[in-house]
């Protein structure tokens, strides 16, 4: 099969061309290197079945030359993290909704199996835990910055899911839940590989907020093998499914965790998310998936507890090889 990747040279999908490739798939990726970083896949240059090219989904002739070479599209390429979000929110909605119409629009035309990545952002203020896919999503203010991702990725799977209806382009929506693991940097807001990097330096640990706000970290490897079982599984058109971990951890006791992991000196400090990124910043108090959709569909079970995660993480970060990388 030959998988075409939009930000594949991301994080998550480096890593998802890694999986493809070793299972004996051909790879391409696009990517405007944004947020990705062309570290991320230098050791899959002379792998003769990938194919990367440099340029924004938002180029369509470029894009539509990809599409057509491929069997099947993961659409990952997203404004990612939280700083990024709150201070550029025009380069956010600008590049989730126009770069998932013009993928959408492609894989159309040649009727290309496509899978659309969204996020737990949807579920936006909703306190109705653990979050289900068929609940309601409860968006902030618009005036709320913050909420610009949330309601663009939300605009994306309504995209998504009136192709399927309408035009019957097979597609399916994923909503990923804090995916964690080697290669993720901290650079946009990620709040792992931020306290990660700060305990191994012996800087503060900088938890936003009063840290009381808990949050649930899915493995990179785990979520990468879902996405690829809901791409080979018919079943998984026109619809919506949770992936990530259910462990469930306050931010507070992540940095007091991070800190015993990596030894480290390092003071814990609470900042006011007003400092942080905007006055009147909302944040969602709990953020857990069901992922009864999935694991019943695909038989979904993380297998990395957060301990290995964040030892994985510090492993990264620390310049050792990891066993866990993968």
């Amino acid at each position: 099969m030959r998988v075409l990747i939009t930000g594949g040279a991301g994080f998550i999908g480096s890593h998802l061309a890694d999986a493809y490739l070793q299972r004996g798939d051909e790879v391409l990726i696009i990517d405007d290197l944004s947020t990705g970083t062309i570290e991320n896949i230098r050791h899959l240059k002379n792998n003769p079945h990938f194919q990367y090219t440099i340029d924004s989904v938002h180029n369509q002739p470029v894009t539509a030359e990809l599409v057509d070479q491929c069997d099947v599209v993961v659409h990952l390429a997203a404004a990612v993290g939280v700083k990024l979000i709150v201070e550029s929110p025009v380069r956010t909605i600008e590049t989730n909704v126009r770069g998932t119409e013009v993928v959408l629009a492609l894989a159309n035309k040649k009727q290309k199996r496509v899978l659309v990545a969204s996020t737990s952002e949807v579920y936006g203020l909703s306190t109705d835990v653990p979050f289900k896919e068929d609940g309601n999503l409860v968006m902030g203010a618009t005036t709320k910055g913050r909420w610009s991702y949330a309601c663009s990725k939300a605009i994306d799977e309504f995209l998504a899911l009136a192709y399927w209806r309408e035009k019957k382009l097979p597609t399916t929506i994923v909503r990923l839940f804090n995916t964690v693991g080697p290669r993720q940097t901290g650079r946009y807001g990620m709040v792992i590989p931020t306290f990660v990097r700060q305990a191994l330096a012996g800087r503060p640990i900088t938890v936003y907020g009063n840290g009381k706000q808990t949050r649930c970290f899915g493995y990179v490897g785990d979520v990468v093998g879902a996405l690829i079982k809901l791409m080979d599984h018919a079943d998984s058109v026109g619809q919506v499914y949770n992936i990530g971990s259910t462990e469930e951890i306050s931010i507070a006791r992540l940095a007091e965790k991070v800190k015993e992991l990596t030894n480290s000196n390092s003071e814990i400090v609470f900042v006011p998310y007003d400092e942080a990124y905007e006055e009147g910043f909302e944040d969602m108090p709990r953020r857990v998936p069901d992922t009864s959709k999935i694991k019943q569909l695909v038989g979904f079970q993380p297998k990395m507890q957060l301990e290995g995660i964040l030892q994985s993480v510090i492993d990264y970060h620390s310049g050792r090889p990891s066993s866990l990388d993968d």
